[in-house]
C-alpha cells in the first residue's frame, strides 16, 4: 500500500475547467425540475446497466492529481458512446467505445505532447434480448493504439470481457472485467497484458437522485515490480437523472482514492460524468 503524497499548489487550465464544470453541474442538478410523465428511477436504472437496450452518450471527466515524481495534474476526458443493436428476436449486440481525450502537466524529457488523443477502446457484449433476475452479456474488447506521443501503448491489443449485473428495487449491482494481451505494435512498445474490473453498485432515490460506486481496478501482469501491479480505488459518489429542455441527462459526481497503486500513479480522481440519454420511442 503506497503512502498519499503532499499536493502541490500549482494551478492549470485543467484546474479551472475542472471547478466550472463541477459548479455547472451542481447547479444544474439541484434546479432541474422532472416532467411528471417521466418515470426517473426506470431510467436511472437503465442508464446504469452497461447493457442496456438505451442509446446513450457519456462524458467522463477525471480529474487526476499528485502524478509522477512532481506530483503532476492529469485530466482524462473519456467519451464513451454505448449503441445496442438487435440482432435476432433473442439476442442484442451491444456497442461500447471509449475516446480518451488527456491533458497533462508533466514534463517528459523528448516529449513535448502536454494534450491529445489516447489510445481507443472498443467493447462489443452478446446479450439476452429476453433477460430474468441476472442481465450478463460476452463479447470482445479492442485496444486500438490511436493515441498521440505518450498518451499510446503503441500496441494493438485484445482480449475478452464479460459483464453480469442485477437490478432488484432501487438496487443495480455488477461488474465488468476484461483482460487484453498484444497482437502487434509499433516502434518496439512493451507488451501489453492488463486486467481492467469494474465493481459497480447503484442505490436510487426520489426524484431521480442516486448514490453509486464504480471504482475501475486494473492489473499490470507485465509491472517489473509485484508492487506496481494493482491499481485498486475505493470511493463514490452521487448523480441524478433528469431534462435539460427535452433531452434526459445523467449527470454524476465522485470521487476514489487509490489505496493500492503503482509508485509514482494518482492517489486522488475527482470525476464528472455527464450522460445525454436516448430512450427508446424519442
Amino acid at each position: 500500500m503506497k503512502k498519499l503524497r503532499r499536493t502541490t499548489g500549482k494551478h492549470s487550465l485543467g484546474h479551472l475547467l475542472l471547478i466550472a464544470m463541477l459548479s455547472l453541474g451542481l447547479v444544474v442538478m439541484t434546479n432541474t425540475v422532472w416532467a411528471a410523465d417521466i418515470d426517473t428511477t426506470s431510467l436511472a436504472k437503465q442508464s446504469q446497466n452497461p447493457i442496456s437496450t438505451l442509446i446513450s452518450v457519456p462524458f467522463e471527466n477525471n480529474a487526476t492529481f499528485n502524478n509522477g515524481p512532481d506530483d503532476d495534474y492529469i485530466n482524462n476526458l473519456n467519451i464513451k458512446p454505448v449503441i445496442p443493436m438487435s440482432l435476432t428476436e433473442n439476442w442484442n449486440w451491444i456497442n461500447r467505445a471509449i475516446v480518451p481525450v488527456i491533458y497533462a502537466d508533466q514534463d517528459i524529457p523528448g516529449d513535448s505532447a502536454k494534450f491529445g488523443l489516447g489510445d481507443i477502446i472498443y467493447q462489443g457484449f452478446l446479450s439476452p434480448a429476453k433477460t430474468g433476475k441476472v442481465i450478463w452479456g460476452l463479447g470482445p474488447q479492442i485496444n486500438i493504439p490511436t493515441g498521440m506521443d505518450r498518451f499510446t501503448s503503441d500496441q494493438w491489443s485484445i482480449g475478452p470481457n464479460a459483464v453480469v449485473l442485477t437490478m432488484p428495487g432501487k438496487w443495480v449491482i455488477g461488474a465488468l472485467a476484461g483482460n487484453v494481451w498484444s497482437v502487434g505494435g509499433y516502434n518496439d512498445a512493451p507488451y501489453v497484458n492488463q486486467f481492467t474490473g469494474q465493481p459497480f453498485i447503484n442505490y436510487n432515490m426520489e426524484g431521480g437522485w442516486y448514490l453509486s460506486s464504480a471504482p475501475v481496478i486494473t492489473a499490470n501482469w507485465k509491472a517489473d515490480d509485484n508492487d506496481d501491479t494493482w491499481t485498486v480505488p475505493v470511493g463514490g459518489g452521487v448523480g441524478r437523472v433528469f431534462k435539460i429542455g427535452n433531452q434526459d441527462v445523467n449527470m454524476k459526481f465522485a470521487a476514489y482514492n487509490s489505496v493500492v497503486r503503482p509508485d509514482d500513479a494518482s492517489d486522488w480522481n475527482a470525476q464528472f460524468t455527464c450522460i445525454f440519454l436516448f430512450p427508446k420511442g424519442k
